[in-house]
């Protein structure tokens, strides 16, 4: 879901809230060929003798593409592709020898798969904890995925791939960080690589599993479609729920930008969906609010714009990829009998009949579970962070994974912290909306130290650490 959520601003959302993320030096005798003409290239820091051996090795364990700049605190940040992807790692100058890496949320398919060339910045990192982690000390960084949209496989595969890297380049410990889809990237990592990482922090994450979460989307779709068809509230586009109902990147000849299309297409998406809950505010006891609270509820999402304008967005425009990616349908609502609030029988018994049936394919549930549904059964201090009320990632994810460790009997490993919800306006439709992945830099910040402290001291944290 979400890679760096403070608020539902477009240049955040596209990224995150539709899902829409950190040695031992070595000298070397003289500065190397490749060294110096970073040093030369323009804005290139100078770099110590020892930063440049983190560079000469970047080189020699397969770094391409390297690209280095300053870093405050006369630090430096070492860029660059590992098999093709981008990746970027800041290193301070007192590194420790321990990094956090972070691992994004999703992104609307056909978006850019580049993540940010300065991962300490103002908005990596989900609340800052990526620049929080580097001023402790730690390298901290992140990878880019082999796809946009559903990305849990690539992005296990190239986060640890960095890991295996800083490794090489001196780390002698390394934790994981990620929020909303990231979130499930933290457990597919810590539950399949075990020994890879000290610890980890999965904040507004998918922390139960896809089949879930889709469950909830998929459902409110489906109800969405059949209570406004015929309405001017109805979805534009394909209405078969497998499907996507609007493609997310230009036709071929179409010369338009493609954030701009991707937006343009969100927005229809969102339009009705608005239009609707402003039809509800200004009669509350109306048709219009009956279906809003009929969608949120099916979904176990908050009668609010942005809790079912989110969701529906992300169901509508992902499906195709969904699709793709796990190599068929997840979700089956062929035997659920549905009840709505405010129907009496006859109307739950016209719906159950005409709501849209779906079933699952056998192969796409085996591999949403392996990528990843929670297990429970990880070896390192794990450390979760959710809004109370969460507007694409519902804080039931939080509260799934918590029985899933109790039922593996591995409650000591793992601490949870709730936050209160935070509110902010939606990116299209003038209105106020819960947030997803609604962190302040402090929350985040305190998250980050928190694990840290957890797993260099061996004690673990207070229930109330993050508030």
């Amino acid at each position: 879901m979400i890679e760096r959520g403070i608020s539902m601003r477009p240049s955040v959302t596209a990224k995150i809230a539709l899902w829409s993320a950190p040695l031992l030096f070595v000298a070397v005798p003289a500065v190397s060929p490749l060294m110096a003409a970073a040093q030369d290239a323009p804005g290139a820091p100078a770099l110590t003798v020892a930063q440049q051996a983190i560079v000469t090795k970047a080189r020699q364990f397969g770094a391409t593409d390297i690209k280095v700049q300053p870093a405050p605190g006369g630090g430096f940040i070492l860029g660059g592709k590992l098999e093709g992807d981008q990746f970027a790692v800041a290193f301070p100058a007192n590194w420790n020898g321990k990094a956090l890496l972070f691992a994004h949320g999703y992104s609307t398919p056909g978006s850019p798969i580049a993540v940010s060339e300065n991962p300490i910045g103002k908005g990596t990192g989900a609340g800052g904890m990526l620049a929080a982690a580097y001023e402790d000390g730690l390298a901290a960084g992140h990878s880019a995925y082999d796809k946009a949209g559903m990305g849990v496989e690539t992005a296990t595969i190239n986060t640890l791939r960095l890991r295996n890297f800083v490794v090489k380049l001196g780390a002698r410990r390394v934790y994981v960080s990620g929020a909303s889809m990231g979130g499930n990237i933290v457990l597919s990592l810590i539950e399949q690589h075990p020994r890879a990482f000290a610890g980890g922090l999965a904040v507004c994450g998918v922390t139960n599993g896809w089949e879930s979460l889709f469950g909830q989307l998929v459902d409110m779709r489906v109800t969405y479609n059949y209570l406004t068809r015929g309405t001017p509230y109805a979805l534009p586009g394909e209405q078969d729920a497998t499907r996507s109902a609007l493609p997310t990147t230009p036709p071929s000849g179409d010369t338009t930008n493609g954030e701009a299309y991707r937006w343009a297409q969100i927005g229809k998406i969102a339009t009705p969906i608005l239009a609707l809950f402003r039809a509800a505010a200004a009669d509350p006891n109306g048709p219009e609010a009956r279906i809003a609270r009929q969608v949120a509820a099916v979904g176990g999402f908050e009668v609010d714009a942005a809790s079912v304008a989110f969701p529906l967005v992300t169901a509508t425009l992902g499906a195709d990829d969904l699709a793709a990616t796990f190599g068929g349908q997840i979700i089956d609502n062929s035997k659920k009998t549905y009840v709505l609030p405010e129907m009496n029988a006859e109307e739950l018994a016209a719906f159950n009949k005409g709501v849209q049936r779906i079933r699952a394919d056998r192969g796409a549930v085996a591999n949403a579970r392996r990528w990843h549904q929670a297990t429970g059964r990880f070896r390192v201090p794990l450390i979760t962070m959710h809004n109370r009320i969460d507007s694409l990632v519902p804080y039931s994810q939080s509260e799934a994974l918590g029985r899933i460790v109790r039922n593996a009997r591995n409650d000591r490993l793992l601490v949870q912290y709730g936050v209160p919800a935070t509110r902010a306006p939606l990116p299209v439709g003038g209105v106020e909306g819960y947030t997803h992945c609604g962190f302040t830099p402090e929350q985040g910040a305190t998250a980050w130290r928190t694990l840290y402290n957890w797993v260099e001291t061996g004690r673990r944290p207070s229930p109330d650490a993050v508030k």
